[in-house]
């Protein structure tokens, strides 16, 4: 069976089909781009392999999610857990699933870079963050900090990738089959709406 699995994951099964959920998904309106809310989560890797990274925690991956106003995840990708989580956001934007970027997208702490936020309004994204402790003069104010409060969005969605134990520890060598199996597990969660 897991033969069957290398050769779907090779051949672009799982994210195409991921792809065309999503196109379905934004065909049909159903996806609210206008705040979207970004977080990660960390993976431990037991078994070693490519594309993993040495933290504190320990060596592992990084899982790294988009969703929408409403909580439906519109990028998703695992990468090394080495870099900083603020250096990790233009693969996501590349992923997206919709076709338009989000207009507002709204993180945690560990977003409130300068150089990101530069970035991201060349590209036409407002990024919303609180200030760090030592950065107290990061420009935010009060009104578009509101958002905020809503970002418990992506962390339920976080927590439901999670209910799929293949996920919390990566035993795969190759990053390509744990991809694979992430891209599974979020089409299962945009079943659903399709």
């Amino acid at each position: 069976m897991h033969r069957y699995f290398q050769r779907w994951v090779e051949s672009g099964v799982f994210e195409s089909i991921l792809r065309q959920a999503g196109r379905l998904l934004d065909e049909r309106g159903e996806y609210r781009v206008y705040e979207c809310f970004i977080d990660g989560t960390f993976a431990k890797a037991k078994g070693g392999g490519d594309g993993i990274g040495l933290t504190k925690a320990g060596k592992g991956v990084k899982i790294m999610l988009i969703v929408d106003a409403r909580g439906l995840p519109v990028s998703v990708e695992t990468m090394s857990a080495s870099p900083h989580e603020s250096r990790l956001v233009q693969p996501l934007l590349d992923f997206m699933l919709p076709e338009q970027m989000p207009q507002r997208l709204i993180g945690d702490k560990a977003y409130d870079s300068e150089p990101l936020a530069v970035e991201l309004a060349r590209q036409g994204v407002e990024l919303i963050a609180p200030p760090r402790a030592n950065n107290p003069n990061s420009g935010q104010d009060g009104r578009p900090l509101r958002r905020y409060k809503r970002r418990w969005k992506v962390e339920r969605c976080l927590a439901w990738l999670q209910n799929f134990r293949r996920l919390c520890i990566r035993w795969e060598r190759r990053s390509t089959l744990y991809r694979g199996f992430l891209h599974l597990a979020t089409v299962l969660l945009l079943i659903k709406w399709v």
